[in-house]
């Protein structure tokens, strides 16, 4: 037996974890390689061997398709840094796109958080797999493919290994969506709990945002299990090929990626359940069709051709909706944000604009939608009693309450079938905010 050495490789082309890993194991199924440690954040290989070393040539042939390419200089791999004039650019259209769909109630229906549309998550599922995320996963789904068809070229099957992985995935998510409800049921998060939590995943996402749109020192921004963990769960050799694909697409669960550990975080916030696991159900949903993609084309899009351009595109809309959610939950906290109706409140006539006064009351009428709330702007008049008849019929998602807490510490719940009537009386002039109970969508009462 020969005596085990190391050699030490420079690497360009990893970004993350999942990059790690995929290097390590294919290294490793080399004969004269004993071990493999890949580090993304310095550039580097160190390969263990017996005899001889793995020559650059046939490394660089191995992971041509993957864009890894080896050399012996020592330089660190990280992401370009972006132009500052694009940045800044980026950044102002960012702005405007932020306030514009904000303006609109779009953000309603498509922000993320625990208790967002379920559709939402389905979106933001398919964002996953076509973003960094489909390396490791999208690798693992082919290697598992090619142990399965190895001995068949037939359609029938070479579709099994990805049927058996995606249902094997889809049950283990939905699995462990639900156990995380049930544990978030023992924090018994109260509203400000909520929204301190949704900042703190808003925060998660803006530096997995910020590493997508090449920011360098956000580079190696990245929460993940132990990589000796995650490389038991895609070592091959564990499972039989006959158990393969479920083994692997179960364990999925567990593998290291942003956007994942965000729809996980979700779920527990959540505190139910059967939410808890129809959020990952539908998160591992949107993750199917990038992943049907990949089995079938051989392709992974973390090292594309067009990876770039979709990395600053999927940052792009991970950062403006995380600056959404932020925003809406410092109005949540009773915190200084942004608001958008006082454009509207300052073209608002004072006389006219005031309710009618019936029974000595001030009967203010409002409809509540999935998009937002009409009118968005309301005066009424200091010291006199305000009756609110919210018509709550069209209302879904966030609307279906209401807070303010500068005018009244109780939460208005809407009912889906009637309209709610609520009555307050306003002591103290000024503008004051009116959300919906996740500040996803928000109005103005002024006190004249």
């Amino acid at each position: 037996m020969s005596s085990l050495k190391t050699c030490h490789y420079s690497v360009s082309g990893t970004h993350c974890r999942s990059c790690e890993i995929l290097i390590e194991n294919e290294i490793k199924k080399l004969p004269q390689v004993k071990s493999v440690s890949a580090s993304s954040k310095n550039g580097h290989v160190s390969i263990s061997y017996r005899q001889k070393p793995p020559s650059l040539q046939k490394l660089n042939q191995i992971f041509a398709s993957s864009g890894y390419a080896f050399s012996t200089q020592s330089s660190k791999s990280s992401p370009k840094s972006s132009n500052p004039l694009k940045t800044f650019a980026l950044i102002a259209i960012l702005i405007s796109i932020f306030i514009f769909l904000n303006y609109s109630g779009f953000t309603s229906l498509v922000s993320v958080n625990q208790q967002s549309l379920l559709p939402s998550f389905f979106f933001f599922g398919i964002l996953a797999g076509f973003s960094t995320c489909a390396a490791l996963v999208g690798g693992l789904l082919l290697s598992v493919s090619k142990v399965w068809t190895q001995d068949s070229t037939a359609f029938s099957s070479k579709i099994r290994p990805f049927l058996y992985f995606n249902l094997s995935r889809l049950l283990s998510f939905t699995f462990f969506g639900y156990l995380l409800g049930l544990l978030g049921q023992f924090f018994n998060l109260s509203l400000s709990g909520g929204a301190i939590l949704s900042i703190l995943v808003s925060l998660l996402l803006i530096g997995l945002s910020l590493q997508m749109l090449g920011i360098k020192s956000f580079a190696n921004f990245q929460f993940t299990l132990p990589k000796n963990l995650t490389g038991k769960i895609v070592n091959q050799n564990s499972f039989s090929k006959k158990h393969l694909p479920f083994a692997t697409g179960f364990l999925s669960f567990f593998l290291p990626c942003g956007f994942t550990l965000t729809a996980q975080s979700l779920a527990l916030a959540s505190g139910v359940p059967l939410r808890g696991a129809l959020i990952l159900f539908f998160f591992a949903l949107g993750t199917a069709l990038p992943l049907l993609i990949i089995s079938f084309t051989s392709a992974k899009f973390a090292n594309s051709k067009h990876s770039s351009l979709f990395s600053t595109v999927a940052g792009s809309l991970v950062l403006i909706f995380s600056l959404f959610t932020i925003n809406s939950q410092l109005l949540v906290l009773n915190l200084p944000s942004l608001s958008f109706n006082q454009i509207k409140l300052s073209s608002a006539k004072s006389d006219d604009s005031l309710p009618p006064l019936v029974n000595g009351k001030q009967v203010v009428k409002m409809l509540a939608t999935s998009s937002g709330y009409s009118p968005s702007v309301i005066k009424v008049k200091q010291g006199v009693p305000v009756v609110w008849e919210i018509d709550g019929t069209r209302a879904s998602g966030c609307t279906n309450a209401i807070i303010s807490r500068q005018l009244f510490p109780d939460t208005i719940t809407l009912s889906p079938y009637d309209t709610t009537v609520f009555e307050f009386t306003p002591q103290k002039k000024g503008t004051y905010r009116f959300s919906c109970w996740m500040g996803m969508v928000n109005g103005t009462i002024e006190v004249i």
